[in-house]
């Protein structure tokens, strides 16, 4: 035999036996999500006949399946690995993002956007060299949480645990209360134009095909259903209808009876094939931004330290309530290391996360500054921008329906997912089952479903969920954990200078600070 082609043969199971590594550790990592008897997540079609496909679930909500060709053995090309990291942070934060420029004001605004991505981007990168730095000890199948267990014990266990079901439950009552305002405002939407409805709303608003609303302004009326009929139909069906279709007091309960059922299933795993509905809905959200913004032009006015009737300063004291919004809209850090270990050239993990952060910024940062900046003011004031951006345009804004359309189915596919994780890690932690009877299961579920039925029937405030858990949760997963683990590393090491003590423990600060404004402002 020659001996390029003993070489040859030598490559050919070196590759094969690469291969076979890579997909035992997909297969481990997905048996340890679930129960034996749970086939959801144990070896997955995707894993064995098929390395370029691969699903990805995080407890931030999002869950997809991603189709695309990789290298043959098992490992992501770079773009993919990008795309993938983007798609899992794009989430719900981003309706939320141009009311948080407005509570810190439009230069502050831009620049805690431009701050917090690179702040939570050094963090998650602590995260994806803290496996590396334990000594001995085969880490190959570790996740953040394991990390944590390791240099903690049980409290890092049951902390991380705990950190982990706060953004879960906090990503599901978000979700249940936009559901409810989608489906709200798609049930308007649908009922006037089918009865041929022609009706306003009473609230003050701009003129013209491209309306825009300030609900807020309507404080002194009911906050759901604020119409004047101008013509047609029968006015007693109309408010028979607001009164069994209303925001808060009915269309919250209505999903109890579409999602109960969805949440006690054992394998949610069909639904994850439509979540790519969740790229499809911020490609679109993009588009109708840019498309309102052609039409309504800018307005902007810098008054830096001093607002007037139409607008607001261009520094706030507001601004931690962006900051703890920022901090979800990132939030990343704890499954992280399973979207980068199957990259293709693990030697450029921190270029296509750094790449894939920049991305992330950048859809958040045009996103609220295009709609900050075209809010057409005057005749309306910036303080009339929506914790969902979306409120600022009416029921029957065609672009709009779509937009909820859109963003409701896919909600209801995600929802269930999120549910069975919120299942998974806490059923299993105590009972070590992921489906111990079906009374726990119903137990878990009423518990989380009532828990967004409350928020969305007492405090319908998206921009204030999502930035008390983003700081909740942020504390532990994106500040303290991952700066602990790293001077604890050097420390042992021997290699703990005060330059990098100073630096973490100022992070730290930064992070319990972010929290603690939350509750002050």
């Amino acid at each position: 035999v020659e001996p390029t082609n003993i070489v040859s043969v030598n490559d050919d199971m070196q590759r094969v036996t690469d291969e076979a590594s890579a997909m035992n550790k997909r297969i481990h990592y997905y048996s340890r999500l679930t129960s034996p008897s749970d086939r959801a997540l144990i070896a997955p079609d995707h894993v064995l006949p098929a390395p370029d496909e691969i699903y990805v679930y995080s407890p931030l909500g999002t869950a997809f399946k991603v189709d695309t060709c990789t290298d043959g053995y098992g490992k992501n090309s770079s773009l993919v690995t990008i795309f993938m990291i983007w798609n899992t942070m794009m989430g719900t934060s981003i309706l939320s993002i141009p009311w948080g420029i407005k509570q810190a004001g439009f230069t502050s605004g831009t620049i805690h956007i431009l701050l917090m991505g690179v702040l939570t981007l050094y963090c998650c990168y602590r995260v994806v060299k803290s496996r590396e730095m334990i000594p001995l000890i085969d880490t190959s199948n570790w996740e953040f949480p394991d990390v944590c267990k390791y240099y903690f014990g049980s409290f890092g266990q049951w902390s991380s645990l705990l950190f982990s079901m706060v953004s879960l439950v906090g990503a599901m009552v978000v979700y249940w209360v936009l559901m409810s305002n989608f489906l709200f405002n798609t049930g308007k939407f649908i009922y006037n134009y089918v009865h041929d409805i022609n009706v306003t709303d009473i609230v003050p608003g701009t003129n013209g095909s491209n309306k825009v609303i300030c609900p807020s302004a309507a404080s002194g009326h009911p906050p759901e259903n604020q119409n004047v009929i101008f013509s047609s139909g029968n006015t007693t069906g109309f408010e028979l209808f607001e009164k069994w279709w209303n925001k808060s007091q009915t269309v919250p309960f209505y999903l109890i009876a579409l999602l109960l059922p969805m949440l006690n299933l054992k394998s949610p795993s069909f639904f994850a094939k439509f979540n790519v509905l969740g790229t499809v809905s911020v490609v679109y959200l993009v588009f109708l931004v840019t498309v309102k913004a052609a039409h309504l032009g800018i307005h902007l006015e810098f008054n830096w330290f001093t607002g007037n009737e139409f607008f607001v300063p261009e520094f706030r004291i507001l601004f931690p309530q962006l900051t703890g919004v920022l901090t979800l809209a990132f939030f990343i850090h704890n499954c992280v290391i399973t979207l980068l270990q199957n990259n293709r050239n693990q030697e450029n993990n921190v270029r296509d996360l750094s790449i894939a952060y920049f991305l992330v910024g950048l859809t958040y940062l045009y996103v609220g500054v295009i709609i900050f900046a075209s809010f057409p003011s005057p005749p309306l004031s910036k303080e009339c921008i929506e914790q969902n951006f979306l409120d600022n345009f009416p029921s029957d804004d065609i672009m709009s329906f779509v937009a909820r359309i859109f963003l409701l189915f896919q909600m209801m596919t995600v929802y269930p997912l999120l549910g069975y994780l919120a299942r998974v890690q806490l059923l299993r932690q105590f009972f070590g089952n992921a489906y111990p009877s079906l009374f726990h299961v119903l137990a878990l579920n009423l518990a989380i479903v009532g828990a967004g039925v409350a928020m969305a029937r007492f405090y319908p405030n998206i921009g204030g969920i999502i930035r008390y858990s983003g700081a909740t949760c942020g504390l532990a997963f994106v500040f303290v954990y991952p700066s602990l683990i790293y001077m604890i590393s050097l420390h042992r090491a021997g290699q703990l200078m005060w330059p990098a003590l100073i630096t973490h423990i100022f992070i730290i600060f930064l992070g319990l600070a972010n929290l603690i404004a939350q509750f002050l402002l």
